[in-house]
């Protein structure tokens, strides 16, 4: 156990963000200095001494990683950090990507989660995280693993994002070469172009790139399989391919008035804006200055597009959910130890606009130009198994830019799906078994594109997983690399 009465002494302290104003004029992380490992680094040794180190540490389950928590909290609280990041990397590939863009699941589940007005809160585990992560950086102790020697086989994996790297840096660990195809023109998948630079700034996709390929994984970027290669070619080239190509189908609302300018997804918006970030030129960028911007869904990814529409200059933002306001305590339908939905507040959020629950868009309204000027909204309630509109509720709004953040519906479906001829389940994406293999020979699938849209968190393990089915079936059933968890998995995670 770390400090036997550090869970009553010591409250708990999350890091400290820049000031709104200051943090405004730039694309740089929200925290201060060298980032949020660094600005951690003077509170966060008596935050991990906060972890009562449970007979059962439920921790374990909300994370679909199974990440060793309360063995590198102790590690911390005694200030042995070089131990800490071993036992972080037993589990986790790339904890300075979870320690920024998780959720924290593990914390809804830690035991001082039970009742936090007594506890005054859970063990802040994702801060433990990515302090331990940034500190081996910075000390050096992250140096490429590259095999001892070489299996031989060959494997592809399809994607660059965190199931495809994971994927890609376990396999290569275990002595097959492997190349990893993006379609991009850099690698990183939507951490390179879908999270906002304040978010999580591209040097840390970089540097973990950097000691990829000096580990002997190849990367190919701007090569978009389907088209510039077949499925027929990675079959013939490689012993195995691995697809995690990500959910990339935007959910859309098709409704009166939705072919007007001005409406976007939000990944046609995001992706130009980090691109402009790092000094690209965007011929023909969607922007938000001086617009009146409504952005339509709730989550991080509609928080994204608020901070990024904060730093171009909107004139007024207004994010719409269609969901009730959730409550700021634990609705007594989600139980500890699951996560819960309640009401949580993101950098982007603290820097303006209007949040906006229970309400639907009814019509986007145009002007003479043929773009969008407004929308029609309603509030709605959740009757009979639908959303009913509310009689009288009826209002209008600006908008000259409307981004739509709903989510994605599952992957791309032509092109390399169909060359390879894998089966698709009943929610369109992939089908798999417990191995992670499709039903076409040497295929497998891990991440977004088998499970549906998840958490950076599970398309790790995913990533992990996938990679020890495909060991084991390169070797004839046999595999050194740890295996979690199964495609069926579902953690505590709601």
């Amino acid at each position: 156990m770390a400090d036997p009465k550090g869970f009553l002494t010591t409250p708990r302290e999350g890091a400290h963000r820049r000031p709104v104003e200051e943090r405004l004029r730039d694309w740089n992380e929200v925290y201060p200095g060298e980032g949020i490992g660094a600005a951690l680094l003077p509170i966060i040794s008596k935050q991990a001494g906060r972890c009562m180190d449970c007979g059962i540490p439920f921790c374990h389950q909300g994370c679909p990683l199974g990440n060793l928590i309360p063995e590198w909290n102790d590690l911390v609280w005694r200030d042995d950090w070089r131990a800490a990041i071993e036992r972080l990397h037993a589990t986790n590939n790339f904890p300075e990507f979870t320690g920024r863009l998780c959720p924290a699941p593990c914390e809804t589940a830690c035991v001082l989660a039970i009742d936090e007005t007594i506890s005054g809160g859970p063990v802040t585990i994702k801060n433990v995280e990515v302090s331990i992560i940034d500190r081996a950086w910075a000390q050096g102790w992250v140096t490429p693993q590259p095999p001892e020697w070489l299996t031989g086989r060959r494997v592809a994996v399809v994607g660059s994002g965190p199931a495809g790297l994971a994927a890609a840096q376990q396999l290569t660990r275990s002595g097959h070469t492997v190349a990893v195809y993006e379609r991009a023109d850099k690698v990183g998948g939507l951490m390179r172009y879908g999270i906002p630079e304040f978010k999580m700034e591209k040097r840390i996709v970089d540097r973990r790139l950097d000691q990829m390929s000096r580990e002997g994984t190849i990367f190919r970027s701007g090569v978009n399989v389907g088209v510039d290669v077949t499925g027929q070619d990675l079959r013939a080239r490689y012993d195995a391919v691995v697809l995690a190509m990500g959910s990339t189908i935007p959910r859309d609302l098709p409704m009166p008035g939705r072919e007007l300018g001005g409406i976007h997804q939000a990944m046609e918006f995001l992706p130009q804006a980090n691109r402009a970030a790092h000094g690209e030129e965007v011929p023909g960028q969607i922007t938000a200055h001086g617009k009146n911007v409504v952005i339509i869904g709730g989550g991080d990814t509609g928080a994204d597009c608020l901070g990024t529409a904060h730093r171009q200059g909107a004139a007024n933002v207004v994010q719409l959910e269609i969901m009730p306001q959730p409550t700021e305590m634990r609705p007594m339908h989600q139980p500890w130890p699951t996560y819960p939905m309640l009401f949580r507040v993101s950098s982007a959020h603290e820097e303006g606009g209007d949040r906006r629950y229970a309400v639907s868009t009814t019509e986007f309204l145009g002007d003479d130009n043929g773009n969008v000027r407004a929308l029609n909204l309603v509030e709605v309630k959740f009757e009979n198994g639908r959303f009913e509109p509310v009689p009288n509720t009826e209002v209008e709004i600006p908008a000259e830019l409307v981004l739509l953040a709903m989510g994605f519906v599952g992957p791309d479906r032509g092109g390399l799906l169909e060359q390879l001829e894998v089966e698709l389940d009943e929610r369109g994406n992939i089908k798999r078994d417990a191995s992670y293999a499709t039903n076409v020979e040497g295929v497998f699938v891990a991440g977004d594109a088998g499970r549906g849209q998840s958490l950076i968190v599970w398309a790790i393990a995913e990533g992990r997983a996938c990679a020890a089915g495909v060991d084991a079936w390169l070797r004839d059933g046999h595999t050194a690399l740890p295996a979690p968890i199964k495609p069926t998995d579902r953690s505590l995670v709601v």
